[in-house]
């Protein structure tokens, strides 16, 4: 089974003198949170906020830093969010993804705005 993968931009919002980091990133509806490696929130100074215990996909628990703040940029859409610290590469979930108004298409392999709302991130308030 192929892997779908897709290019975001990371930010840390809080430190305006770093430049924000282009990633290649593993597209994931079945994790919730934005996971990046540890390089990766060396280079955006982020914060751990706090520790959460993961259940990883072997079944295995682990303990991991969670650190925010980060802006994830995908095309004309942003969202901001905490990320899990574990990998070796960044991992798109589901939160985000909801929070940015994006849709998976698997037979394309390929993850993009929402052709329903293009133009503005549309989230459910009920």
């Amino acid at each position: 089974m192929e892997h779908i993968r897709t290019t975001i931009i990371l930010n840390n919002p809080t430190k305006q003198s770093l430049l924000p980091i282009e990633q290649t990133t593993l597209v994931d509806t079945g994790t919730l949170h934005l996971c990046i490696p540890e390089h990766v929130a060396l280079q955006l100074e982020l914060q751990e906020l706090e520790q959460r215990e993961v259940l990883l996909a072997d079944g295995k628990r682990r303990r991991v830093p969670y650190c925010g703040l980060i802006e994830v940029r995908f095309k004309n859409r942003r969202c901001f969010v905490g990320a899990l610290v574990l990998g070796n590469e960044c991992l798109l979930g589901a939160i985000p993804m909801e929070d940015m108004d994006l849709v998976v298409h698997p037979a394309r392999l390929t993850v993009d705005v929402n052709p329903l709302s293009p133009n503005i991130a549309v989230s459910l308030a009920k």
